[in-house]
């Protein structure tokens, strides 16, 4: 099979899998998560063969000449648009990663939504199976929670949710990368709310889709206005086209003084600020914390938020037009504050929250602003390089906090205190040896995010980070994101020591039990890839190590059409990095070793009311509420409902309804009499002309025929006279 052919192939399993489930198999669980996974499966394994042909071939080779394969779609009068499937080393490296991470959330999503299950007449590890009756402490009976009702509708979900994914790496051109981000983003909506019981659950649905829609628009306008230019979508088409791109970047677009390039990437990143839950639009990330943990990896690491930086790293040939001699392009500075700023906004919110998935869905926007901000300073390779070890560990660390709720959970049911919050980690403690498996592979992931020197992925690719935005002499953008790593160590170590270290500090947190293999395993793969995905781009430069392992990773700059420019090697960013991951795990272990149980947060007394404000997510919520939510009800309850609707449109149909009786009575007396004045006029008439002339009518045949005689002569005689001269 050809490399071309494999690719079209790679997001069809689990669309397949979308429509059986619905369509056939929804009513039998097992068969819908083989299903699941096996289309997952299928869709993996032709995405490493593609990625080994393609490391087969070389980065230099591949970007030369991608596997690229097109078909014309729809006639657009003289030409036709096109869309098709390319694989450049780009494309190849996001693609590794969405497979595995994508095959392992299903399988572990099957342990997820059947933890408890019991095999034979036994409970798996001594957990009660759903649906039975437990006695706890106290003697009091508790029905443990039935299996998920909706089983198979997730993994018809998710499903449908990784084609969406699939099809946007794939994808050639902008206008199949759309498509694949608006399933995405439908996806994420349905998977969100997958719980729509809770009220909590309908109320985040719906912010993240509303939220994410205002990028889309500003997405869709310059893609939009893209095409009026180029004539095309294509990826290659348009950014390995100079004279294009210099045209664009001169020609004024007319509004504030942007230039066309300038105006079309900015719109562009708008719709990444919404799906990467930049700020201003970050306020639906945590929120999405409401649908199952399985959604919160896919959504927060794998797929969906990476989506948007994906999309920027692909369109940085565009963003970066004009970009010389080191002078950043609009586009490129809004990215560069946007993303510097959401790093260390969100880094500020995670150390103040308690749940243990907040404080996860608040790094990834931090992450994500790393990546943004790389971007923004022209760090190509040091964006994607993150990009592809952030989805690895923030995966794993998101499946973590999934086993370690399923394992408080067990304590609840076994306390019966249904009042303790398995997700907040000042519940827990001591969790190291009841749930080791979870433990070692959390740290690994925390570690990782925290950038833990030379032995894990993050390090090297937020190391790089800091070597570009130092070496380019972008110094405002470094110390604020050396800010933000050290909040995020600080913050991990936080959320390690309170979770795992130290005594239980409730009898839940006593009662806690390790999950099933179907969710330590996806932990232990991801854990692999979080330690020794960073050998893959290590700086030939590097002290020691630069040179004994091969930078591949480096190849991704070949998606170019010309390579950026490295830097020297400068140990000012090196001991950056290591100061504040040391130092932030240092600190974070230091405050919250000895936390017991009813004790308040150490950090609260110090920072006073920046804890309140960094708890209270510096209020934006309530800013919202008050400037669009509340003014969009009243407007819609007040002037569309009360004004427009029961105003304006019932008033104005009510004046037609009282209008049309009358003038139908108007006409139809009008119609009626002329009518049946006409009508009666016909009649006399006729009446009458037969009156006149039925004398004629004697029924004497000589009389007629005395009469055609007259007639007979009458014309001869005309005709004979007309004859003379």
């Amino acid at each position: 099979m050809t490399t071309e052919l494999l690719i079209w192939l790679i997001p069809l399993p689990p669309l397949l899998a979308f429509f059986l489930i619905v369509l056939f198999t929804n009513r039998n669980r097992a068969l819908s998560h083989t299903i699941a996974v096996g289309a997952a499966l299928l869709s993996w394994a032709g995405s490493m063969v593609v990625f080994w042909r393609a490391f087969q071939a070389g980065a230099h080779h591949l970007g030369a000449h991608p596997f690229a394969s097109s078909l014309q779609w729809l006639p657009t009068g003289k030409t036709w648009l096109s869309v098709g499937v390319m694989i450049d080393p780009l494309g190849a490296a996001v693609l590794f990663f969405v497979a595995w991470t994508v095959l392992m959330i299903f399988l572990y999503s099957v342990g997820y939504h059947n933890f408890g299950q019991p095999k034979g007449d036994h409970d798996r590890k001594g957990l009660p199976p759903h649906g039975a009756t437990v006695i706890d402490d106290h003697g009091h009976k508790h029905t443990v929670p039935s299996i998920e009702p909706m089983y198979s509708r997730f993994f018809a979900f998710i499903g449908l949710f990784a084609f969406g994914m699939y099809t946007l790496v794939v994808s050639d051109n902008l206008l199949t990368l759309f498509v694949g981000w608006e399933i995405m983003g439908l996806c994420s909506y349905l998977l969100i709310g997958f719980w729509y019981g809770k009220p909590s659950a309908r109320a985040a649905m719906i912010k993240a889709f509303i939220t994410t829609r205002v990028g889309d628009v500003f997405m869709l306008l310059g893609i939009a206005f893209l095409y009026s230019k180029a004539g095309t979508l294509n990826f290659r088409e348009i950014f390995f086209n100079e004279e294009f791109l210099h045209h664009l970047a001169t020609e004024p677009s007319g509004f504030f003084g942007l230039s066309a390039a300038g105006l079309i990437g900015i719109l562009l990143f708008i719709g990444t600020v919404g799906k990467s839950a930049q700020f201003p639009l970050h306020v639906w990330l945590p929120d999405a914390m409401e649908g199952p943990t399985p959604v919160s990896a896919m959504i927060h690491a794998a797929t969906m938020v990476s989506a948007g930086v994906y999309m920027v790293i692909r369109m940085f040939p565009l963003l970066s037009a004009g970009m010389e001699h080191g002078h950043l392009t609009d586009p490129m500075k809004v990215m560069a504050f946007i993303g510097a700023f959401t790093a260390l906004f969100a880094a500020t919110i995670a150390i103040a929250q308690n749940d243990i998935k907040r404080v996860l869905a608040y790094s990834t926007i931090s992450q994500l602003g790393y990546m943004i901000a790389a971007l923004g300073i022209g760090a190509y390779v040091a964006a994607a390089f993150h990009l592809v070890t952030h989805a690895f560990f923030k995966a794993l660390l998101f499946l973590g906090s999934g086993s370690v709720i399923h394992g408080m959970e067990h304590g609840v049911y076994h306390t019966g205190d249904h009042s303790v919050d398995p997700q907040d980690m000042f519940n827990m403690g001591g969790l190291r040896k009841k749930m080791p498996v979870t433990f070692w592979t959390f740290l690994i992931g925390g570690f990782a995010l925290s950038g833990f020197p030379l032995v894990t992925a993050g390090f090297w690719s937020k190391d790089e980070i800091f070597a570009d935005a130092f070496g380019h002499g972008h110094i405002t953008v470094f110390i604020v994101l050396a800010l933000a790593a050290f909040l995020t160590a600080f913050y991990t170590m936080r959320q390690i020591t309170l979770s795992f270290l130290g005594k239980p500090r409730t009898k839940e947190a006593e009662h806690a039990h390790e999950t099933p293999w179907t969710m330590t395993t996806p932990l232990a793969i991801l854990a692999f890839f979080a330690l020794t995905f960073g050998w893959v781009g290590i700086p030939e430069a590097f002290p020691g190590l630069g040179g004994l392992l091969p930078n591949w990773f480096h190849g991704v700059a070949y998606s170019l059409p010309t390579l950026p420019e490295g830097v020297e090697f400068s140990i000012v960013p090196l001991l950056t990095s290591l100061g504040v991951a040391l130092g932030g795990l240092f600190f974070g272990w230091l405050v919250y070793r000895n936390v017991e149980a009813g004790q308040e947060d150490p950090l609260k007394k110090p920072l006073g009311l920046l804890y309140t404000l960094f708890q209270n997510k510096y209020y934006f919520d309530e800013i919202y509420d008050v400037v669009f939510v509340k003014p969009a009800i009243w407007f819609s309850e007040v002037f569309s409902y009360q004004w427009m609707d029961r105003g304006v449109i019932d008033g104005a149909l009510h004046s037609i309804a009282r209008t049309v009786p009358a003038v139908g009575t108007f006409f139809r007396s009008t119609i009626d009499w002329a009518i049946n004045w006409f009508g009666d006029a016909v009649g006399d008439v006729a009446k009458k002309f037969g009156g006149s002339i039925r004398v004629i009518q004697t029924g004497r045949v000589q009389q007629y025929m005395v009469i055609t005689l007259i007639l007979v002569f009458s014309t001869l005689f005309y005709y004979l006279y007309s004859l003379i001269p």
